[in-house]
């Protein structure tokens, strides 16, 4: 298996961008494979790698159809909804607590 050229940060060669970049530009990778990586350092901790695919390859993002946006209210919805008494929370439930805060800490006359 060949190794991938890996680039200092920010001086990957034009006409490569990471997923994040070719999204900002409405696009994505399309199935291309990736050809390169670009590191950045770290104080006390491995770098981060970011993979790099070519942007000449790339194809549209594709359009969200009526159903993906939906489902992705519905899964949104689902996120907001505390388990324990069914109401919507107003906001994502956190993961820590499993449910809304009055009913995590229901005798707290504090709210977060």
């Amino acid at each position: 298996m060949a190794t991938l050229p890996v680039y200092p940060w920010r001086l990957a060669p034009d006409g490569l961008a990471t997923r994040r970049q070719l999204r900002e530009a409405g696009l994505r990778p399309g199935g291309q494979d990736v050809v390169a990586q670009v590191e950045r350092p770290r104080r006390r901790r491995d770098p981060l790698t970011a993979f790099l695919y070519r942007v000449d390859r790339a194809k549209p993002v594709r359009p969200m159809t009526p159903a993906k946006h939906a489902a992705l209210a519905r899964a949104n919805a689902a996120r907001r909804t505390c388990p324990a008494c069914r109401a919507d929370a107003g906001y994502v439930i956190p993961l820590s607590l499993g449910m809304c805060v009055p009913c995590a800490y229901p005798n707290s006359d504090q709210h977060v």
